[in-house]
């Protein structure tokens, strides 16, 4: 009996599948919840495509846009767990979780794989807006509640929370007015109709250099490599404030965790390459070496802190 047994174990762990050693057997799809030619269709497809290289598979970039990048951000929570669709997430999910009705939860229905960049958000005012930093701003805008406005490009976008998050610093009155998208938001600010907005540091980089716009601070911890010259907030004084646009890759929440950490280290392997990391850094990104598990931790810290922003603003988009 003892020897049947014995037999039996064997043999069931050689029939078990080892899934990093035979993964990925086909090709891997990227789920992009956002129209081709932005900013996370721009780096999956180059990361994608190095990717497919390492691992002798196809990677097929799919984009499913839609409500705020939530319709392709659903397919990806329901698909099979093998590791064979992967989401592509932005800063916009864990906001999505507070102000939009979804029928998934950002926060438990995926495994984080792999962080791919960190973007700083810039605090950009009119060119002839009397504030030359962010404490001046902040002055000006206690001394005059209610008087000044700050653009988005959306309701319930990473732009808009990040306004409300800098009205927390002293409970400042000031105006949201959402527009289709940044640029018509730079077109106004340009003609003095709005004062203030955060926006990723890529698009108003030509209206810095031209002065067209005013940059005050950037909202990551360290100075952008795309614009070493605008100090940090908290070089401003304010250093609880970071806000962040950032891009990664997730999996469903069953997927094996072999499969996730194959992944990771292949993807953490491809952002390394020197031709890659380049060009991700002319996006003004900094680019990321996390483990899957500090990718989670970093999605929850995410969620936790715009929870209550969104609460005192009372956003709701659907």
């Amino acid at each position: 009996m003892k020897k049947i047994l014995i037999s039996l174990t064997l043999a069931a762990v050689a029939a078990s599948p080892s899934w990093a050693q035979e993964y990925p057997s086909q090709p891997i799809k990227f789920i992009v919840p956002f129209p081709a030619g932005q900013a996370s269709d721009t780096i999956s497809r180059l990361v994608g495509e190095q990717l497919s290289q390492r691992m002798k598979q196809p990677v097929i970039v799919e984009n499913r846009a839609g409500a705020g990048g939530n319709i392709g951000s659903e397919i990806g929570a329901r698909a099979k767990p093998d590791g064979y669709t992967i989401t592509v997430a932005t800063a916009a999910l864990p906001i999505s979780r507070h102000v939009r009705k979804l029928s998934f939860d950002p926060g438990s229905d995926f495994k984080t794989v792999a962080l791919m960049t960190v973007t700083p958000l810039v605090l950009v005012t009119r060119p002839d807006m009397p504030a030359a930093s962010v404490k001046e701003l902040i002055d000006l805008a206690k001394k005059d509640p209610g008087k000044y406005t700050f653009a988005s490009s959306g309701v319930g976008t990473s732009h808009h929370l990040s306004g409300e998050l800098f009205k927390s610093l002293g409970d400042l009155d000031i105006l949201h007015v959402p527009y289709q998208g940044s640029s018509a938001a730079h077109i106004d600010m340009i003609a003095g109709r709005v004062d203030m907005m955060f926006d990723n540091i890529v698009p108003v980089t030509p209206h810095l250099a031209e002065k067209k716009l005013k940059a005050l601070a950037v909202t990551t911890k360290e100075r952008a490599p795309a614009q070493p010259g605008i100090p940090t907030m908290s070089e401003s004084g304010y250093p609880e404030f970071e806000a962040v646009a950032w891009f990664g890759l997730l999996a469903p929440k069953d997927t094996p965790d072999d499969i996730v950490e194959k992944l990771n280290r292949e993807v953490n392997a491809v952002l390394q390459q020197p031709a890659v990391k380049e060009r991700l850094e002319g996006m003004g990104a900094f680019v990321q070496n996390r483990s899957a598990q500090d990718f989670g931790a970093f999605m929850q810290a995410e969620i936790a802190k715009w929870e209550p922003v969104v609460r005192k603003a009372k956003i709701q988009v659907d």
